[in-house]
C-alpha cells in the first residue's frame, strides 16, 4: 500500500536522519481520522534520486505499518484501521486541517526500511508501558520468533530477570541511557541469550514516547567468559593447590605471588616473602649461577632455564630444589615477568649422596674383604682394616683395640700420640663379658658426658667427635675400634651398619688368624683326646679313627678304617644306624644319644654319641663327625640319684607336716599324704596350679586366689617366702589355719625349675593365742580398773590432806597414774600388745594430761610413724607427763593461755621427744636437786636407754632415746 503526500516544488535530497525523524513523527500518530489528510495515491520513488520540480512523493506504508496495522485511504480521506501495536514511518507530515504542509523536508524511503528490517544487529522500540512496538528481523532470529509472537507483548515477558527488566525501564524512564547493559531474554525454544542492551529515549515535549534499542548478543561471549572464569578459577586452584612451589618474579628477580607450596617448603608466610629477592633466600654457593641464568632470561636471550639449587628455608636448613624458570612476554615481546617452578628434590639428592656414601663404602668394604682372604699375620688384618674405617666412615683418624686379659690394649692406630694411647688404654664402655655390646657415638666431645680426665684427655687431642664399635664374634667381646673426628660428626643409623660391618669382618679376620693357628691344635687334641672321635661317609665307612677310639672300643686304628661302623654296634642295636645316617643326609645333628657299644673283646660300653654332619665347600654333607663318650660311670651315679630321690620321697612322705613340690609354672609334680589329709582331697598332679588345697582365704577370711598364694608369689618372683599365715577350706566347708614356706628350686645355673612348699597346720596354736588374748583383756581390765581405784584413792587423799606439801604430792601421784592409765587403754586397743604406735600413744598421753590443765592452755601434739616397745612406752608416758606439767606450771609463768608444742620423731638410728614451752627455760643444773620430778625424767630417760636435755629460749626439754626395745639393748 503506498501514500502520496503533496510536496513542494523544489530541487533536494533528503537525508536518513530526515526520514528517521519523519518516521517517527508518523509512529506518533495512531489517532489519526479519515478526511484528515489531503493527498492521493501512488507508487512511489527513492529517496537518494533528487527531484525536479516533483509534487508528490511517495510512502510504501507496506514496508512501515506490521501487517496488523492498516491503513486504507479513499478519495480524499484516509482511514485507518488499527489491528495491532502503533505503526512506524517515516517522514514530516502536513497539518492536520491543511491539505499540505508547505516547505516540508520529509523524505522517507525504502532505503530507512531496509536499514531498520535487514540490519545485522537485532533493533526493537518499546513504548513508555514496555510494549514492543517493532522488532526487527534480526531481532527475531536471534530469539527464534514470529512478528506475531513477540510484537505487541510486554518485553518484560521475554526477560528471564524481572529485577534487571524493572531497573531497566526504571532508568530510561528517568532519561538514562544504557550502554552495554547485560541481559538474559528467553528464546522460543526455551533457551537463554545474553545479550547487551544500548538504549535511550525518544521524548517529545517532555513526554516519554517509546525507546530505542540495540540487542548485541553476547551469549556466546558469555559462555567464554564463565570458561575463562572456570579456567582462571581451575588456574588459580592449581596454582596455589599445586604440589609443587610456584613464584611470579619480576625483571629484578622480587616475588611477585608465591604459592601456599613453597611458603610451605621454606616455612615463611606469603607476606614474609612478598617483594623479596627470589636469591634472598638461595644457598650463598648457588646464587650466583641461578643469577646468571635469570639475567639472560630477562635480556631475551634465553625463553627458559632450569637449574638445581639449594634455598635456606626460616628454621635455617637447606632444601633442594630443581627450578625450571619461565618467561612470560607483553604484547611486544619484552619479559613481563617469569613464572618459576621449584621441584623438591631433597630426597633425590639424599638418595644421590646416600648411593654415593654406600658405593664408596662397598668399594672399602670388598677391599678390605679382599685383602683378609689372603692375611697371614696380624698386620694384615689392621692395615686393611684401618684403610676401611677412614674410607668409609670418613674420619681422620682411627685405631684398633683388643682384649688382653680382660683389659682393652692398642694393636694399630693411625694419628694418634704416645701420650692419648698411653691415658686411654684400658678403658671400654663395655664390660669383658658384656654379651650384645652396642656402638657407641659420641658426635660432639664438648658436650659428652665423660669422666672429666678421659674428656679432658680427648680433647687436648684434637678430637671434636669419636664413635666407639665393638669387634664380637658370636656374641662374645674381642676389642673395639675407633673412629676420630677432628670436628663434630652426626653419626646416621646407615653409618653405624657400615661400622659394625667392618666391625664383624674385623673380628672375622681376627678369628681366622685364630682358627689356622687353632687347626693344627685341633688335630692334636682330637688325637690326644679321651673322647672316641671317629668319621665316617654316608654309607657308614670308617674314615677316621683317633687314639681316644682306639681305647674306648680296643681296636686299632689300620683294623677298622676303611671298614662299617657296624663292627662295634651290638646285633639289637643295628637299626639305631640307619636313622643316624638318615638324619645326618639331612644336615640334622643328633645330639647327646646315649646308647651301648661292643668292645673288641665282645664287652658292652653305655656311651653318649654326639654326630655332627661333615660338609664340602659347596655345603652339600659328605659324612659325619662322631664323638663318642664313655658314660659308664654317668650311669652308675644316675642310678643312685634314682635311688636318692626315691629315698627323698620316702622322707617327705614320713614327715607329718604337709609338703607338695610345682613345676616352674605352679603344677603340682608331687605331694606327701599329710598334705592330703590337710587338704582333705586329693591333689591331680599336672592338672592342679599353685597349691594342693580346694580354697584359700586370708586370715581375716577374705578369699585367696591360687594364683596369688605364697607359693605363686615364691615362683614368680624367685624367693623364699616367709611371714604369711592362709586359712585353708576343704570340700566338706571346714577350715584350716596354716603358715606355708614355699620355696623356688634351681638347676646348677641357678634357674628356677619349680617350688616346694611345706602348709604347718597352726590350728592348735591359733586356739592357745584365743585364749591367751582372752587372759590379756582379763589383765588389762583389772589393771585399768585398779590404776583408776588407785587414782581415786589418790585424789580422796589428796583432796583430805590437811598438809599442802602432802597434797601436792598426792596430786602428783594422782597425775602420774592417770597419765599411765592413758598409755594402757592405748596398749588394750592395740592388737600387738608388746608394741605402741607413737601417734595414737602420744594423742592419749597428752588428751589426759590437758584435762588437768588450764582451758586456754593449746598442747600442739604429733609424731612420725614409730613403733614404741611397752618397756619404752610406759616410761616415755611419765616423762611427758612430767615435762608436760612443767612446761605448763613454770614455762608458762603464770599466765592464762599458751601454747606446748609435743613431738616424737624419728632421729637417725634412734628417736626424740620434744617438749616446747613458750617460757625462758632453766638451767638444768641449778633446779635438778630441788625438783623431783626432772630427777624421774632423767632416770626414766636412763631406763630407756636415753639421754635427757634442756635449751633456753624458748625452753626446750628432749629425751633421744633408741628404736630397739629393752631387750634387743641388754
Amino acid at each position: 500500500m503506498q501514500l502520496r503526500l503533496s510536496q513542494p516544488s523544489g530541487k533536494r535530497r533528503f537525508s536518513p536522519a530526515c526520514l528517521s525523524n519523519g518516521a517517527a513523527a508518523l509512529a506518533t500518530r495512531p489517532w489519526i481520522a479519515p478526511g484528515r489528510w489531503n493527498g492521493s495515491f501512488a507508487v512511489g520513488g527513492r529517496h537518494s534520486a533528487p527531484f525536479q520540480r516533483v509534487d508528490k512523493f511517495v510512502i510504501d506504508l507496506g514496508t512501515f505499518f506490521r501487517p496488523t496495522n492498516l491503513i486504507r485511504l479513499k478519495g480524499n480521506c484516509m482511514e485507518q484501521r488499527v489491528l495491532g501495536a502503533e505503526a512506524f514511518a517515516g517522514g514530516f507530515l502536513a497539518d492536520e486541517n491543511s491539505r499540505e504542509r508547505q516547505d516540508s523536508d520529509l523524505v522517507v524511503t525504502h532505503e530507512l526500511e531496509d536499514f531498520f528490517e535487514n540490519a545485522a544487529v537485532p533493533l526493537h522500540l518499546v513504548a513508555n508501558d514496555g510494549t514492543i512496538l517493532r522488532a526487527n528481523r534480526a531481532e527475531l532470529d536471534m530469539l527464534g520468533y514470529t512478528a506475531d509472537d513477540y510484537v505487541g507483548r510486554s518485553i518484560r515477558d521475554f526477560h528471564a530477570d524481572p529485577a534487571v527488566i524493572d531497573d531497566i525501564l526504571s532508568r530510561l524512564s528517568r532519561g538514562e541511557d544504557l550502554q552495554h547493559y547485560r541481559a538474559r531474554l528467553r528464546a522460543k525454544d526455551g533457551s537463554m541469550r545474553w545479550v547487551e542492551i544500548t538504549s535511550n529515549v525518544r521524548a517529545a515535549g517532555g513526554r516519554f514516547l517509546n525507546t530505542r534499542c540495540i540487542s548485541i548478543d553476547v551469549t556466546e561471549r558469555v559462555k567464554a567468559e564463565e570458561l575463562l572464569r572456570e579456567h582462571e578459577q581451575r588456574l588459580a586452584a592449581t596454582y596455589y593447590s599445586a604440589g609443587v612451589g610456584i613464584v611470579e618474579t619480576d625483571a629484578e628477580g622480587r616475588l611477585l605471588r608465591v604459592n601456599a607450596y613453597f611458603c610451605g617448603l621454606l616455612g615463611y608466610a606469603p607476606e614474609e616473602l612478598a617483594g623479596r629477592s627470589i636469591f634472598d633466600r638461595t644457598f650463598a654457593a648457588d646464587v650466583d649461577a641461578d643469577r646468571a641464568q635469570y639475567m639472560r632470561q630477562v635480556a631475551g636471550e634465553i625463553k627458559s632455564y632450569t637449574i638445581e639449587k639449594r634455598f635456606v628455608c626460616k628454621e635455617g636448613s637447606l632444601l633442594w630444589a630443581l627450578v625450571t624458570s619461565s618467561s612470560i612476554f607483553d604484547d611486544q615481546g619484552k619479559f613481563r615477568y617469569a613464572v618459576r617452578v621449584q621441584h623438591d628434590i631433597s630426597e633425590r639428592k639424599q638418595i644421590e649422596a646416600t648411593l654415593a656414601q654406600r658405593a664408596k663404602e662397598q668399594g672399602a668394604l670388598h677391599q678390605f674383604t679382599e685383602m683378609l682372604q689372603h692375611a697371614r699375620t696380624p698386620a694384615d688384618v689392621h692395615e686393611p682394616a684401618l684403610d676401611a674405617i677412614q674410607r668409609a666412615l670418613g674420619c681422620q683418624r682411627a685405631s684398633i683395640l683388643l682384649l688382653n686379659d680382660g683389659i682393652m690394649k692398642f694393636v694399630a692406630w693411625r694419628g694418634l700420640s704416645d701420650v692419648y694411647r698411653t691415658a686411654v688404654e684400658g678403658h671400654s664402655p663395655w664390660a669383658a663379658d658384656c654379651t650384645d655390646p652396642q656402638p657407641i657415638c659420641l658426635g660432639d666431645m664438648q658436650k659428652a658426658e665423660l669422666p672429666d680426665q678421659l674428656k679432658q684427655t680427648i680433647l687436648a687431642e684434637g678430637i671434636g667427635a669419636v664413635c666407639f664399635v665393638p669387634i664380637t664374634e658370636g656374641g662374645r667381646l674381642l676389642g673395639k675400634f675407633m673412629a676420630y673426628f677432628d670436628h663434630p660428626w652426626d653419626c646416621s643409623a646407615d653409618q653405624v651398619e657400615v661400622a659394625r660391618t667392618i666391625a664383624r669382618q674385623l673380628g672375622f679376620g681376627i678369628e681366622r688368624l685364630k682358627a689356622q693357628n687353632a687347626a693344627q691344635r685341633l688335630a692334636a687334641i682330637v688325637e690326644s683326646s679321651h673322647d672316641a672321635i671317629v668319621s665316617k661317609d654316608l654309607n657308614g665307612i670308617i674314615s677316621t679313627w683317633n687314639r681316644g677310639a682306639e681305647r674306648l672300643f680296643g681296636y686299632s686304628a689300620a683294623e677298622v678304617v676303611g671298614k662299617p661302623i657296624t663292627i662295634v654296634i651290638p646285633d639289637d642295636r643295628l637299626d639305631e644306624e640307619p636313622l643316624i645316617l638318615g638324619r645326618i643326609r639331612r644336615g640334622e645333628l643328633v645330639d647327646h644319644f646315649e646308647t651301648v657299644r661292643r668292645r673288641k673283646d665282645g664287652t658292652l660300653v653305655d656311651i653318649s654319641l654326639t654326630i655332627s654332619p661333615v660338609r664340602d665347600a659347596t655345603g652339600r654333607v659328605v659324612g659325619a663327625s662322631k664323638i663318642a663318650r664313655d658314660i659308664t660311670d654317668q650311669k652308675i651315679a644316675e642310678a643312685k640319684v634314682r635311688d636318692s630321690q626315691r629315698h627323698l620321697q620316702d622322707l617327705l612322705a614320713a614327715i607329718p607336716a604337709a609338703i607338695y613340690t610345682t613345676d616352674r609354672d605352679g603344677k603340682i609334680t608331687y605331694f606327701n599324704e599329710a598334705a592330703v589329709e590337710l587338704a582333705g582331697r586329693i591333689p591331680v598332679i599336672g592338672s592342679d596350679e599353685w597349691c594342693v588345697t580346694w580354697k584359700l582365704y586370708w586370715p581375716d577370711g577374705t578369699p585367696l586366689p591360687h594364683d596369688q598364694c605364697p607359693m605363686a608369689i615364691s615362683l614368680r618372683e624367685g624367693r623364699p617366702v616367709r611371714g604369711y599365715e592362709a586359712v585353708a577350706e576343704r570340700p566338706d566347708g571346714s577350715r584350716i589355719p596354716f603358715i606355708p614356706y614355699p620355696t623356688p628350686m634351681r638347676d646348677a645355673n641357678g634357674n628356677v625349675i619349680g617350688g616346694i612348699n611345706m602348709l604347718v597346720d597352726v590350728s592348735e596354736r591359733k586356739q592357745a593365742e584365743t585364749q591367751q588374748r582372752i587372759l590379756l583383756d582379763e589383765l588389762n581390765h583389772r589393771v585399768k580398773n585398779n590404776m583408776m581405784m588407785l587414782k581415786s584413792l589418790l585424789s580422796v587423799a589428796a583432796r583430805t590432806s590437811q598438809s599442802t606439801e602432802a597434797r601436792d604430792i598426792l596430786e602428783e601421784a594422782s597425775k602420774r597414774v592417770a597419765t599411765m592409765a592413758a598409755a594402757q587403754r592405748v596398749l588394750y586397743d592395740t592388737a600387738d600388745a608388746g608394741n605402741f604406735s607413737a601417734q595414737p600413744f602420744l594423742g592419749a598421753v597428752c588428751e589426759t594430761a590437758k584435762q588437768m590443765f588450764p582451758q586456754n592452755v593449746r598442747l600442739v601434739c604429733e609424731a612420725d610413724s614409730i613403733q614404741l616397745p611397752n618397756d619404752v612406752a610406759m616410761p616415755l608416758a611419765l616423762v611427758v607427763n612430767e615435762l608436760l606439767t612443767n612446761a605448763v606450771k613454770y614455762g608458762l609463768n603464770g599466765r592464762i593461755g599458751g601454747t606446748v608444742h609435743v613431738s616424737i620423731r624419728k632421729k637417725g638410728e634412734g628417736n626424740l621427744l620434744v617438749v616446747e614451752d613458750e617460757g625462758p627455760g632453766f638451767d638444768l643444773n641449778s633446779v635438778r636437786e630441788t625438783s623431783s620430778g626432772l630427777r624421774l625424767v632423767e632416770g626414766l630417760a636412763r631406763q630407756i636407754g636415753g639421754s635427757f636435755e634442756v635449751r633456753r629460749d624458748p625452753c626446750r626439754c628432749a629425751v633421744t632415746f633408741p628404736s630397739s626395745p629393752a631387750g634387743d639393748r641388754r
